[in-house]
């Protein structure tokens, strides 16, 4: 007897072929044909996850690999040595730089100036803005673990807004790893240490905020008054003046603005990437109200300025030799 076909396939009810299998298999199959099903094999799963993750999250895989010491962006630099063996983030940049970072306590015929700098030798050269050591007689450093030194002033440029000076007797001290500004990006991560209000290697912590900005400061020596015993150095943005009276000798440089929290002693200090190395040189702040006039007297609001390490490397040079009188 020959066997008819079913006159209501409908009823049978026939698995859903594999998602992985080639067209050719999706005819529905016999009874006598079905394939055995293929066991779940849970490692294709999890790849399968993974994959959706990766695609439907970039940031968060380039999260897990922050944390897991790993790196989705094979053009960034990576961490120096010092920063990597103590782990990652803002604590480990400002445990592996600090030491490098002084306060400079300038004496001059009108008065004190505080300010920060950063050693750039083992024998004990440090950069800073020429505004916190113009016209010094003496210069005292204070080093990261209290100790206090004596200081000579080397050379000076106006025009840059920096300095070179010499800690006396000097040897064995942790030199800051000078970066390359010209890789900055708006948007990077950045910290900041210096001597704010006179209060020792305070850090923070912000972002690039823009570049090439175009900062205005005085060549004048001891152009600037006080608030509070601390000194506030003038500077013009944006076609206005700030923290006093620029004067008529003044010069203007194109620096990285970062809402990195800078008040009255950070001058000098460093703006670091998170490889651990210097990218700029505190040099500005701007406080709510502190235009010409004002009385207000609040602290920083997340506008800062750092002069370009490319700049202060282009000019150690120079300042070693005695830098300019312009």
């Amino acid at each position: 007897m020959t066997e008819t076909p079913d006159a209501h396939p409908q009823q049978h009810q026939y698995p859903a072929p594999p998602a992985y299998a080639p067209y050719a298999q999706f005819a529905e199959p016999g009874p006598a044909h079905r394939a055995p099903r293929a066991p779940r094999r849970p490692g294709v799963l999890l790849a399968a996850c993974a994959l959706v993750a990766a695609v439907a999250g970039g940031g968060s895989a380039a999260l897990v690999g922050e944390l897991t010491g790993g790196s989705n962006d094979g053009g960034r630099s990576t961490p120096v040595q010092n920063v990597s063996a103590k782990g990652s983030g803002v604590a480990a940049v400002a445990a592996a730089v600090s030491p490098s970072i002084v306060e400079i306590k300038a004496a001059t015929g009108s008065g004190q100036s505080t300010g920060s700098g950063v050693i750039v030798t083992g024998d004990g050269e440090v950069v800073t803005n020429n505004h916190v050591v113009a016209g010094a007689d003496t210069v005292q450093i204070t080093l990261s673990d209290g100790t206090t030194k004596t200081a000579k002033v080397t050379g000076t440029d106006p025009g840059k807004d920096l300095a070179l000076v010499k800690i006396q007797g000097a040897k064995n001290l942790k030199a800051a790893k000078l970066g390359d500004s010209g890789k900055l990006k708006v948007g990077e991560q950045v910290v900041a240490i210096g001597s704010p209000e006179g209060l020792t290697g305070t850090v923070t912590s912000g972002i690039v905020s823009a570049l090439n900005r175009d900062v205005t400061v005085s060549k004048e020596e001891g152009r600037g008054g006080q608030q509070r015993g601390v000194p506030q150095w003038p500077f013009e943005f944006g076609g206005n003046q700030y923290n006093g009276d620029t004067g008529s000798s003044k010069t203007t440089y194109k620096a990285i603005q970062t809402d990195a929290s800078l008040n009255p002693g950070n001058s000098g200090g460093a703006l670091i990437n998170m490889s651990g190395e210097i990218v700029g040189i505190n040099s500005a702040m701007y406080a709510s109200g502190s235009g010409s006039g004002s009385t207000d007297s609040a602290g920083s609001v997340g506008l800062g300025f750092a002069i370009p390490v490319n700049t202060v490397k282009a000019d150690l040079a120079k300042l070693r030799a005695g830098g300019s009188a312009d």
